[in-house]
């Protein structure tokens, strides 16, 4: 964790607060003063402000079910943010992992570890995100095999990765995929002539959407660990 973050999870110094004590010389770790607010902090490192010992909070794991209309962002702008619904404190420590658009609902992971969330965003760690969605028109026959090989979106240079196509009825499916590129879902349909007229994403990894739209709860220590778990 970087030493301005690990501060202040650690008091209740605000960022900007936390950098001008680390420049003053007034953190150390280890019994020595570190002015570079990047400097990674780890476990076993005692530091100190002005000569107390700090002790970072828990980080915190959350599970929300994000409302058409709003947007992953942690400031209201054209659409309010969906943190407006969030009541915990410290909330600017928190970030999402796996934006939506203003139009998505569904599954929102949000949480203050960013080394958790790295495992669920990065591609090389497949972790899955199931979505339901609605097509303008019928699936073509072809589109489940042409999403399991990869399809070449626009302005991509690479295939997408594999994905997994069931088909619910015509215009109704669930798409599977472990990556996460801008507007992914969208543009996939889109390359094969379709267009999404709705999408909710219902799962993370091994962990499911379980509370009504608008609702929040805090994940359990198996739902945050088998995220360490993946591939």
């Amino acid at each position: 964790m970087r030493l301005d973050k690990f501060v202040c999870k650690s008091t209740e110094l605000t960022k900007s607060q936390a950098i001008q004590r680390i420049a003053s010389g007034d953190v150390r770790v280890n019994n020595e003063v570190i002015t570079n607010e990047r400097s990674q902090v780890h476990e076993n490192n005692i530091v100190t402000l002005s000569g107390a010992t700090l002790k970072a909070r828990a980080f915190r794991y959350i599970l929300m079910h994000k409302p058409a209309g709003t947007i992953c962002s942690n400031i209201d702008e054209v659409y309010p943010s969906l943190f407006n619904y969030i009541k915990v404190d410290n909330l600017e420590e928190l970030h999402i992992a796996g934006r939506l658009d203003a139009d998505t609902t569904g599954l929102v992971l949000v949480t203050d570890d960013g080394h958790w969330s790295f495992n669920i965003t990065v591609p090389t760690k497949h972790c899955e995100k199931r979505y339901r969605v609605g097509l303008s028109r019928p699936i073509a026959d072809d589109v489940a095999e042409k999403f399991k090989q990869g399809i070449k979106l626009q302005g991509e240079s690479q295939v997408t990765r594999p994905a997994k196509l069931d088909v619910v009825s015509p215009k109704d499916v669930i798409l599977t995929i472990t990556e996460g590129k801008f507007h992914q879902v969208k543009r996939m349909f889109s390359a094969v002539g379709n267009r999404v007229v709705s999408l909710h994403r219902e799962s993370i990894g091994k962990v499911s959407l379980d509370v009504e739209v608008g609702e929040w709860r805090y994940l359990t220590n198996d739902e945050v660990q088998s995220f360490s778990c993946e591939i």
